[in-house]
């Protein structure tokens, strides 16, 4: 499985405003968050990037106002896992 590492100064993480023990966690959802919203990463994707249940990434969405991405192409497959599990 190929991965990216990726690499900040130390210069950039010590201007961030976020404690240190939470900054690869914070880094983690703020990327997420802005990959989904550009719609470069699906919903599931980016919420296993910011290591987070569904419904945690779902209120991180709401906190920042991010607007679903959700077609008919989802509800049909939604439709679809829910007829399977009658």
């Amino acid at each position: 499985m190929k991965s990216i590492a990726l690499e900040i100064a130390y210069h950039l993480t010590e201007a961030l405003r976020v404690p240190p023990a939470e900054q690869a966690d914070r880094l983690r959802q703020e990327l997420a968050v802005r990959l989904y919203q550009k719609e470069l990463l699906s919903f599931g994707k980016a919420r296993e990037l910011a290591q987070m249940s569904k419904w945690e990434f779902h209120h991180l969405l709401g906190q920042e106002k991010i607007i679903r991405h959700y077609d008919i192409a989802d509800l049909k497959d939604d439709l679809e896992t829910l007829e399977r599990l009658d």
